[in-house]
């Protein structure tokens, strides 16, 4: 870690497009300028880390839906399957057809 003592009016320079401007200095608090791209994000550490928190909460909810979802859709084919190849899924449809045969034969 650098660490640099600074008085009113001083910058810091990172890199070309990164400028830190010592604004005010009241107390133990420092009023600090920040100059960079509109590319670059800046924020104070506690949003960042709130910012960080949501964005694993919102990954997580949708890996969770995604398995849900996966889970529901195995469970589907595997109802699927066994119902058209159950022979008591074949029976039925013989004896409908069997009845509207009859009719007709009357």
């Amino acid at each position: 870690m650098l660490v640099l003592t600074r008085k009113v009016g001083d910058v810091i320079a990172i890199g070309d497009n990164i400028k830190i401007i010592v604004m005010a200095i009241k107390g133990k608090q420092v009023r600090l300028g920040i100059e960079a791209d509109r590319s670059t994000v800046v924020h104070r550490e506690e949003v960042y880390q709130r910012i960080k928190q949501e964005t694993n909460a919102a990954s997580q909810s949708t890996v969770d839906s995604t398995a849900a979802a996966k889970e529901l859709l195995q469970e589907s084919q595997t109802h699927d399957a066994n119902q058209s190849t159950g022979k008591k899924g074949i029976k039925i449809i013989k004896r409908n057809s069997d009845k509207s045969s009859d009719k007709k034969n009357k």
